[in-house]
């Protein structure tokens, strides 16, 4: 099976690394343009699966790009995703006017970005790069307070090892530590998206426990749980 390619396209570069950075885990080969002009050439030599476009760019917009692309009978069928300003109904209007398939609004969400992707390609792989993390878990769960140790953690959650039932979508609040920093993480919200039973294991690398997805975290907790991924994901990636 050929390997997809998707095309990104923004005429700002630290934008195109922070596409390139969310598809890291995907079995895709990136294309990038920071014009229209060049996109359209990149679409007619390479014929890429998907397209992220953003509107507003220099030379020939996004608007402008989309349209040309589905008003050509051999590139129409490629899915257009408009990179959109937050609260701009202009921009939604013109995006769809171009005959655009899906639009995201910045600052982009990498979890939006994947999964309207996904929509379009299945081969768009929504994990999150997950490092090593073993340290002592409060979490509290209908009002009950309970303890664990984590195995592993991302940007978006951690997998608490327990010897507890718990629900997926299960609401808990959680309190730890990052290793080696000192600094007491508390009050993150967020939900059981996930179980590993002891009974039947659906992850055997792992112990009975559940994963976590974050829902709300304060934004120093976030600093150093991702600066923490970051200095350590290259020794697991």
């Amino acid at each position: 099976m050929p390997t997809p390619k998707i095309l990104l396209v923004d005429d700002t570069r630290l934008f195109l690394e922070l596409e390139k950075s969310f598809l890291k885990l995907s079995p895709v080969h990136v294309l990038t343009a920071t014009n229209g002009i060049d996109a359209l050439e990149i679409c007619r030599n390479e014929r890429p699966d998907l397209i992220y476009m953003d509107l507003h760019m220099p030379q020939m917009d996004g608007a402008l790009c989309c349209a040309v692309l589905k008003g050509d009978p051999a590139l129409r069928s490629i899915p257009v995703i408009m990179v959109t300003s937050a609260g701009k109904d202009e921009d939604v209007r013109l995006c769809s006017e171009a005959g655009c398939d899906d639009f995201l609004t910045k600052p982009v969400n990498r979890k939006e970005f994947l999964e309207k992707g996904r929509r379009f390609l299945n081969r768009i792989d929504r994990r999150e790069i997950r490092v090593e993390c073993r340290t002592p878990v409060k979490f509290k769960a209908h009002n009950v307070h309970f303890s664990g140790v984590s195995a592993d953690i991302s940007s978006g959650g951690i997998f608490v090892a327990a010897d507890i039932d718990i629900e997926p979508k299960t609401a808990v609040e959680l309190a730890f530590e990052i290793p080696e920093t000192g600094c007491p993480l508390q009050g993150i919200r967020g939900k059981v998206a996930w179980r590993n039973c002891a009974k039947s294991l659906s992850k055997p690398d792992l112990p009975p426990g559940f994963g976590v997805e974050f829902i709300e975290l304060p934004k120093e907790a976030a600093e150093i749980i991702n600066s923490f991924v970051e200095i350590n994901k290259q020794e697991q990636i």
